[in-house]
């Protein structure tokens, strides 16, 4: 089983009946690379140490997540009862980048090893969503979609930013200084130039995600400031280590 050091589970002031789960890269049986809680099927690791490691975490979830087929977009998939059933199909994931829900027990869940998990709740308590952010679906508007798939008042909604690729670690070029800045000109902030490094920046991604809640209508954020690369033993990160696992972030009703 898992201990409770091997995940994160969010401080924020949600109501009640929202849970949420942040894993980290211990307490499962994954070795080398993908050392040890891997709970991506799509890395090379080997599938039947992920099945168990997704067992284990679902001891701690009340449902199976419906797992996503992640391609750094903008699609929210509504997590209906026939949805849910269909989802479960791991053969045929639904292709999406985000979840929202109003179901009780369903867990909506995201993978990450770098890339920026975003829980979100209303407060009201009567919907829940995770969305998958990376710099592509950032610039691209995963944000703004999953606050609209939700279908609550954008001042209701609560946003906690997980675990991700830090500020100093988080090299670009010019081309993704300039996919956010064509879209809105505040965020070259989040970008610091490289002096030795020309048209090369260190972008913060939790300033770019608070950035582009703002602008959906959403003040109430939380979370944020953990580094995946700089903590290799509590974190997956594919930019430190290319070949790596997968941790989850999740999201439910009670």
């Amino acid at each position: 089983m898992l201990q409770s050091a091997d995940t994160i589970v969010p401080e924020w002031p949600v109501p009640r009946n929202v849970k949420a789960l942040i894993t980290t890269r211990r307490g499962g049986v994954s070795v080398g690379a993908y050392a040890s809680l891997n709970l991506g099927r799509h890395v090379g690791d080997d599938l039947l140490s992920v099945e168990e490691n997704r067992r284990r975490i679902c001891a701690h979830l009340p449902a199976e997540p419906m797992w996503l087929d992640q391609v750094h977009g903008t699609r929210v998939v509504n997590i209906t009862a026939e949805v849910f059933a269909h989802g479960k199909d791991q053969s045929m994931p639904p292709r999406a980048d985000a979840a929202t829900t109003r179901l009780t027990n369903r867990p909506c869940a995201v993978l990450v090893a770098d890339c920026l998990s975003i829980l979100f709740c209303d407060t009201g308590g009567s919907c829940v969503a995770a969305a998958h952010a990376g710099w592509r679906g950032l610039a691209a508007g995963v944000i703004e979609r999953t606050v609209e798939a939700m279908q609550v008042a954008p001042q209701d909604v609560m946003a906690y930013l997980g675990p991700a690729i830090g500020p100093t670690a988080f090299e670009v070029g010019q081309d993704v200084a300039d996919a956010f800045a064509s879209k809105r000109p505040d965020s070259r902030r989040a970008f610091r130039s490289l002096a030795d490094k020309p048209g090369k920046y260190v972008a913060d991604i939790y300033e770019l995600g608070r950035q582009r809640l703002c602008a959906a209508g959403v003040a109430h954020v939380y979370g944020g400031g953990l580094c995946t690369v700089s903590a290799p033993d509590r974190f997956f990160s594919y930019r430190r280590d290319g070949q790596t696992g997968r941790m989850a972030a999740f999201i439910w009703l009670e």
